[in-house]
């Protein structure tokens, strides 16, 4: 593997946000990339694939066993770049590679252009870039809100 080749940890649970991510496939190609979901049958298609445990956020023994199981994928891959599009598995993998160092970016791919979930407002304010599909959101000037339109 050349030296100059970025990594690329593309986080996402299973659904609507999984398919969001699978949009972004071209980007993803040019890349050395690790891809994290919340859906085992995934893995069938994709061997990159890596399986954490849905972050219920109800259930803190599950916040906890998804946010070990991400850092230890941050720890053996080592990406210069987390892209994810968004619950709870993507914000903790946004807020653990910062940490570390990485470069995040978050997706807004679920919000209905009219107001962002609880984790969509969480990643707003953790990740370096956030972009959205909806204009009203990227023009507020509320803590939330920060990026470009896509």
């Amino acid at each position: 593997m050349k030296s100059d080749v970025k990594k690329v940890l593309a986080v996402a649970s299973f659904g609507g946000h999984w398919t969001q991510l699978n949009r972004l496939m071209p980007f993803f190609d040019k890349y050395e990339t690790r891809f994290i979901t919340t859906e085992s049958s995934v893995q069938k298609l994709r061997p990159q694939v890596r399986i954490v445990r849905d972050a219920n956020r109800n259930t803190k023994l599950s916040i906890l066993i998804c946010s070990l199981q991400l850092i230890w994928q941050l720890l053996i891959f080592r990406p210069h770049l987390i892209v994810s599009t968004g619950a709870l598995p993507g914000v903790i993998a946004l807020t653990l590679g910062r940490l570390m160092g990485c470069k995040t970016v978050w997706i807004d791919s679920i919000a209905n252009g009219e107001e962002l979930s609880m984790s969509g407002k969480l990643a707003g304010k953790v990740a370096h870039q956030w972009l959205t599909q909806w204009p009203n959101l990227a023009t507020e000037q509320g803590p939330h809100y920060r990026g470009r339109v896509l």
